[in-house]
């Protein structure tokens, strides 16, 4: 992780030297969301290889950011945030608030991958919210160019305690259809529009079962810093 310093004395240069290597704030903001094994962070990073997270993961913990937790019993291994990474939750909650209100909507969430959006939508559908039968909700994505994968699936399953998510057909009825973009869809859970704004813009059209049309704003959580004051909404789009 060592790199050609500063050369400055300046603590937040000194903070920026530790933290600045290409994932390390990524990877630290996946395990605050609660991910802990390898697959699960690499998912909900997108376009890290295998490869170069297992490099960051020994660097990180080399630097006391991260723990290695092995369970002899069963071979699993969790990583987990140390003291020294829980103390930054301050300095990475202001950077959020900030980017919210000093980052233009389109450049903020332009370039967003598809599949990382859907696996971390996974945390923000409320099943208790869902009808209490298996409920597929399939998402196409009209971005141009297309994403690799337009199609996405979230399967619920009574009693399940998060969604199943599949880039290919389950091969289940579909109960409620969205079509739209990664643009809408990501400014919807960052706070950036709404689902109404969206659906009147024709950026987000949903059809299907009633019921959970109508409940969406109910069952899909947004994002923490959507409720940040003095957010950059997404521009005015023509109807």
């Amino acid at each position: 992780m060592a790199g050609r310093p500063y050369g400055l004395i300046c603590p937040i240069s000194r903070a920026c030297e530790l933290l600045q290597p290409r994932w390390t704030i990524q990877i630290l903001t996946e395990l605050w969301n609660g991910s802990t094994r390898f697959n699960d962070i690499r998912k909900g990073l997108g376009n890290i290889s295998s490869a170069l997270l297992s490099r960051r993961l020994k660097e990180m913990e080399a630097l006391g950011l991260i723990e290695r937790v092995e369970n002899v019993a069963t071979g699993t291994i969790d990583y987990l945030r140390t003291e020294k990474s829980i103390n930054l939750e301050p300095a990475m909650n202001a950077l959020a608030e900030w980017a919210q209100r000093n980052i233009e909507a389109e450049i903020a969430l332009g370039g967003a991958d598809v599949s990382t959006i859907m696996w971390s939508m996974r945390r923000m559908i409320i099943l208790a919210e869902l009808p209490r039968r298996r409920a597929v909700i399939r998402f196409h994505f009209r971005d141009n160019p297309p994403p690799k994968d337009p199609h996405y699936w979230f399967v619920v399953e009574p009693g399940a305690e998060m969604p199943e998510l599949c880039s290919r057909d389950p091969g289940r009825d579909v109960d409620l259809y969205v079509e739209t973009s990664s643009v809408s869809l990501a400014a919807v859970l960052e706070g950036r529009s709404s689902l109404e704004r969206e659906k009147l813009s024709d950026a987000l059209f949903l059809t299907g079962d009633p019921a959970l049309a109508r409940s969406m704003d109910r069952w899909l959580r947004t994002s923490v810093w959507a409720a940040v004051e003095g957010i950059i909404p997404l521009s005015e789009r023509p109807s």
